[in-house]
């Protein structure tokens, strides 16, 4: 499952509002991260926007989370979709990452980027401008 390798996984991520607060992920039981986790890991994400003009890395420590009351206010229907026992599912596993520290990118489209290269605006420094380091903690 990639957990000796430090293999990625692609996981749908939840957060509450804009406090800052964790980020929630749903998995399953038998997901070779869980027993991985123990009582918790330093691990890294990476998230890209849908547009693919915004990319992070987000480190932190990455635990399970056992809290029903949790479970309730992230359930969704497409949560729902991956467990047929619903909330209460023996298989449901809720993971907690609490993040302290963010690297974050810009990305331009090709074309702009090209017109800008064209003009005489060097690519190194416009890149520098683009990206930011944020600690979140």
């Amino acid at each position: 499952d990639g957990v000796e390798d430090g293999h990625a996984r692609p996981m749908t991520a939840q957060i509450e509002g804009d406090s800052g607060g964790p980020i929630w992920f749903f998995t399953s039981k038998d997901n070779a991260l869980i027993a991985m986790l123990g009582q918790g890991r330093r691990v890294i994400g990476a998230f890209s926007s849908k547009g693919h003009d915004l990319f992070a890395s987000i480190s932190g420590s990455l635990r399970e989370d056992t809290d029903p009351a949790m479970v309730d206010r992230l359930w969704n229907p497409y949560v729902a979709a991956w467990y047929e026992g619903g909330k209460t599912d023996p298989n449901l596993a809720l993971l907690r990452l609490d993040a302290d520290h963010a690297q974050i990118w810009l990305n331009e489209s090709s074309l702009l980027a090209g017109i800008k290269v064209l003009l005489g605006v060097d690519p190194k420094k416009d890149y520098q401008d683009k990206v930011a380091d944020v600690p979140l903690r």
